[in-house]
């Protein structure tokens, strides 16, 4: 499943480019393609894990009544690294920073794409004015679903500021202006549900064995995560802004329970694809006469809870599929024989559904979109 997901990258990064139609993508698509022709990101048998702990340097990040998130997001990740080698003795650990420096967010994911990584796991923690506010969130790319996803995106974000030149560096973007979250979204859609499967992983392991709020499993425009070519999530391990989570950061057990919990997390992750057991089929209401044949469909919904399949739950649209990915349902509309039928309908939806993404589905199970593509030579 490892080597299907990252096969024919280029193409896939095209694609996307094609689609996009934006001028910041095309900053962006050299960038990716470069690595992408380095090789089909296959590592054979090993794994390689790349861990950003966020911020750093002349960067702080959040800053609480006695901490900085620089500080306790670099202790958690060599903690989890730490995890990884010592008990997944064949999987690779990779770093963004070790120490207290200033790494750019395009050298972050230049790291990870340079690395043909497996998975890129970015950690950081939140802050709020209401010190009441608690609990972890993941975050994968992708538009952001309310308000509160794209201020935690803004302020993520915001660190491009600090990099000389930013406004020509990234063909001005602007970390504080909506419209330009649009065109980063796009470039991680062919990894998303990777993403957010691993996501709800780490979710669990929060939830169940650390005791913090689960705030849940969340998209948004994250600039790190757009960059990379690879299932990627943004980790927000708590709050330092609220006094009794700040405390279970900054000591050293809380350090250990996050970094255990997040480890836990990627050791099941890893365990499913490489039993090529990540997405269960639960049910699939297309009936089609031929299950192995692929067609393409429009996610528009991932619920915790199962929702009925009717059409006045999904704005009044038809043709309705529900599947199941770990813990998480997931909900489509629409059967397309190829990419651009479905990516045309997903157009056509997104006024009421703005997160939609096409899905290609085969033997009633989601398998890899660019392998779908190529497979049915959609163009």
């Amino acid at each position: 499943m490892k080597s299907r997901i990252k096969n024919n990258k280029e193409y896939a990064i095209r694609a996307l480019i094609i689609k996009a139609g934006v001028a910041l993508l095309l900053f962006i698509a050299p960038f990716l393609i470069a690595t992408a022709q380095d090789g089909n990101g296959s590592n054979g048998d090993g794994w390689v894990v790349v861990i950003d702990p966020g911020h750093g340097g002349k960067d702080p990040g959040t800053v609480g009544r006695r901490s900085r998130e620089k500080d306790i997001v670099l202790a958690i990740a060599l903690k989890t690294g730490n995890y990884i080698e010592e008990l997944l003795p064949g999987v690779k650990v990779i770093y963004t920073r070790k120490t207290d420096v200033f790494i750019e967010l395009d050298k972050r994911a230049d790291i990870a794409n340079k690395a043909k990584a497996d998975l890129f796991i970015s950690i950081h923690v939140n802050a709020i004015s209401d010190s009441r506010i608690r609990g972890s969130e993941t975050f994968a790319m992708g538009l952001h679903k309310n308000e509160g996803n794209l201020q935690v995106a803004m302020k993520e974000n915001s660190v491009i500021t600090l990099e000389k030149d930013y406004t020509t560096k990234y063909q001005g973007y602007d970390p504080n202006s909506s419209e330009s979250y649009i065109a980063f979204s796009l470039m991680q859609n062919i990894y998303l549900e990777q993403s957010l499967y691993f996501a709800s992983f780490i979710q669990n392991q929060f939830r169940e064995r650390v005791g913090l709020r689960d705030r849940g499993v969340k998209q948004a425009g994250f600039v790190v995560l757009s960059m990379t070519t690879m299932p990627s999530v943004l980790v927000e391990a708590g709050f330092s802004s609220n006094s009794e989570e700040e405390r279970l950061l900054l000591s050293e057990q809380g350090q250990d329970y996050i970094a255990s919990a997040i480890f836990r997390a990627f050791r099941d992750y890893k365990d499913a694809v490489d039993k090529k057991s990540g997405f269960t089929p639960l049910r699939d209401d297309f009936g089609l006469a031929d299950q192995s044949q692929i067609d393409f469909r429009v996610q528009i919904a991932t619920s915790s809870t199962r929702q009925e399949l009717k059409s006045e739950n999904f704005g009044s649209l038809r043709e309705l599929s529900e599947l199941v990915s770990g813990k998480y349902y997931k909900y489509a509309s629409g059967h397309f024989k190829t990419y651009p039928e479905a990516s045309d309908y997903r157009r056509s939806i997104l006024s009421q559904f703005p997160d939609a993404f096409v899905i290609a589905v085969r033997n009633s199970e989601i398998m890899p979109l660019q392998e779908a593509i190529e497979e049915t030579g959609s163009r």
